[in-house]
């Protein structure tokens, strides 16, 4: 009997953990004895081995790619505190940030868009509490940025001597660093081969010298120069989905460290005998010394206020309409949902209800009788229908056999 309720209450306290592991979450860092990551805007600290996180800040602005100094006491980050997309700095163990850039304002400074945010914080230097950061600031053209580097003391940032550059990594001695020249880490499409795909270069600040050592028609980003090696993502194995490699600098080897094949690894972070990493919202940490990964367990108790159930005014949020072959009704797709709504008089019908659903491209039958819509209800996207009085549930048309995106879907003149 007490054997199995110690197992009893073993599987439960599994089923509990795993019910309470949290995903979404981003741009980790570490340094050897916490990760510091991104979830839902705000920055929180977990141990090592994963558990419980705790909140480092509030503010509604969005914080990101936070970085460690080599000492471990401070933090940069980039964060939307005052306007603007900016460099920041605070204790490591938590307290108030401390503004260290002041740049111009740019129209597309977005998380969300395939150039990313501006200023972003890439590394410190080793042997001076300097950051280095990628910005905008002084270029006409999204597409190109140059590295900075700012001290604590705030004053101004004073540039790299490269004309551009991307994600980056200093030698041990400062000396050097790898980098990228381009940066592409934000955009959304697969297996890019063009003229635009990075390349891992190591440029010398004393002979003024860059030398490409990846040379690859692939994706190698990422670069993160621990001891005689530097480590970064690439897209150039078989499966085609971004695995950390490693590049030995004394036998000029390259190898495969990684093999996922379900989701790429995303913004990997070099800290104190490891690298961490997004890869399916999870985050990992890989151990240099032994060379294996493993995914960190980490949950989030928060109260979610951002998360809740309320009342959303969905009429600021409006993003198709048709109206029903008779004029007397409108159809609106807001919000994630379907409604209709009377000419002059009557009720709107929300004809989805589902929050937790998201409903798009709906289109009214010309016989007046149906509106058929995208939702991924399923799982995955796919065509549904819905008589326009609302008298009995949506039903769904089809049933992919593999992962497709619909566009716009349109009625036949018979309906």
């Amino acid at each position: 009997m007490k054997l199995f309720l110690t197992l009893y209450l073993l599987t439960m306290c599994g089923l509990l953990s795993a019910q309470q592991e949290s995903r979404l979450l981003r741009f980790p860092a570490t340094d050897g004895k916490q990760i510091v990551f991104t979830y839902a805007g705000d920055l929180y600290s977990v141990p090592i081995g994963g558990g419980t996180a705790r909140k480092m800040t509030s503010h509604e602005g969005y914080e990101m790619f936070p970085r460690f100094s080599s000492d471990g006491t401070q933090l940069a980050f980039t964060a939307q505190y005052d306007g603007n997309t900016e460099v920041y700095v605070m204790p490591s163990e938590g307290g108030s940030p401390k503004r260290l850039t002041y740049t111009a304002t740019l129209g597309r400074d977005d998380i969300s868009d395939r150039m990313g945010p501006n200023n972003i914080v890439m590394a410190w230097k080793n042997k001076s509490n300097e950051i280095l950061f990628r910005s905008r600031m002084k270029t006409f053209n999204d597409f190109i940025g140059q590295l900075y580097s700012v001290g604590m003391d705030g004053q101004m940032a004073a540039e790299l001597p490269v004309p551009r550059g991307g994600w980056m990594s200093f030698s041990a001695d400062d000396k050097k660093m790898a980098y990228n020249r381009v940066f592409r880490e934000f955009r959304t499409w697969k297996r890019y081969r063009g003229g635009m795909a990075d390349d891992v270069w190591i440029y010398d600040f004393e002979a003024k010298t860059t030398v490409n050592i990846t040379n690859n028609d692939a994706q190698d980003i990422f670069p993160m120069w621990s001891g005689n090696k530097i480590y970064y993502v690439s897209d150039r194995d078989g499966n085609k989905r971004f695995n950390l490699f490693s590049y030995d600098l004394t036998s000029k080897e390259t190898k495969q460290l990684t093999t996922f094949s379900e989701y790429d690894i995303k913004f990997p972070s070099l800290g104190k005998d490891a690298i961490v990493f997004e890869n399916g919202g999870y985050v990992y940490r890989f151990d240099i010394a032994t060379e294996k990964s493993v995914k960190v367990t980490i949950s989030i108790l928060d109260d979610f206020a951002s998360g809740r159930t309320a009342l959303v005014n969905v009429g600021k949020n409006v993003n198709n309409f048709d109206i029903s072959p008779d004029g007397k009704r409108a159809l609106l797709g807001a919000h994630g949902d379907v409604f209709t709504l009377p000419a002059k008089n009557g009720i709107t019908r929300d004809l989805t209800g589902t929050s937790d659903v998201h409903e798009r491209n709906s289109k009214w039958s010309p016989d007046g009788k149906w509106i058929l819509y995208i939702s991924d209800q399923s799982g995955e996207n796919e065509i549904w229908i819905v008589p326009q009085d609302g008298t009995a549930a949506p039903s769904q048309v089809t049933k992919s056999e593999d992962t497709t995106y619909y566009y716009q879907p349109y009625w036949s003149p018979d309906s």
